[in-house]
């Protein structure tokens, strides 16, 4: 299947979900299966064969999974493997991988503003980075006060919730109000942009693919690795 084609429900190029909990969408990229999630303030269960990526928005909830009982609070975020749970009051998004097994992973808090410049002054952090290249990846995107953004569309699906701030995403249909604690979808090859006025609008969203990352010919420990002077990323068909 092409990454642009997903199934969402319900059906639109842009979906908000300003109030909902439970399961939100079932969404498809390059034939891999995804679940948007929601909790709010209830006990949520997270299936099995699977990689959970979340964030907490406010409350102290309890992540139970393979690793251990973790106790959340506002601002953390964290990516789960296997069977796991979220108990306790508050609001956060889950997005799980199906059919596929990641790192356990936990972080937070979420920063005021981005580390990397992105467009039109706004910026990024990459909070959970892929394994390996083409894996999903969260991401913190901070939108400042003022900002126009320039329309444009993501070969993949988007999932996000908005943290804190307002603003408005522009689509061909109109104007949709983002809000704290909104979890949304934008769908692939969808044009949109984001607009503020007087607050910044932030937002933690999840990418379920990366043109960037590690691969066995590239990554850290590879290139850092010197053999007669050079590094071993370079001696192509060779073992160091």
């Amino acid at each position: 299947m092409d990454a642009s084609k997903q199934t969402v429900s319900p059906s639109a190029e842009f979906t908000i979900f300003p109030s909902v909990g439970g399961e939100l969408a079932r969404l498809d990229c390059d034939d891999r299966p995804f679940i948007l999630l929601a909790w709010r303030g209830r006990r949520v269960e997270l299936s099995g064969g699977a990689t959970h990526f979340g964030f907490v928005e406010s409350g102290r909830p309890t992540l139970t999974c393979e690793s251990g009982e973790f106790r959340l609070t506002p601002g953390m975020y964290f990516s789960a493997v296997g069977a796991a749970a979220l108990d306790g009051d508050g609001l956060g998004m889950v997005v799980s991988q199906l059919e596929h097994r990641g790192f356990f992973q936990l972080g937070g808090p979420i920063e005021a503003t981005g580390r990397l410049r992105y467009i039109d002054g706004c910026s990024d952090s990459l909070l959970i980075g892929p394994i390996r290249q083409g894996d999903a990846c969260l991401n913190l995107l901070h939108i400042p006060p003022g900002t126009n953004q320039t329309t444009h569309t993501h070969p993949s699906f988007r999932a996000g919730l908005v943290v804190r701030g307002r603003g408005v995403c522009r689509t061909a249909d109109g104007e949709t109000q983002m809000t704290p604690g909104a979890v949304f979808v934008i769908a692939a090859e969808c044009r949109h942009s984001f607009h503020t006025l007087g607050e910044a609008l932030t937002v933690v969203a999840f990418h379920p693919d990366s043109d960037w990352g590690p691969t066995d010919e590239f990554h850290p420990m590879l290139n850092r690795t010197y053999v007669d002077g050079v590094s071993a990323s370079r001696r192509r068909g060779e073992t160091p």
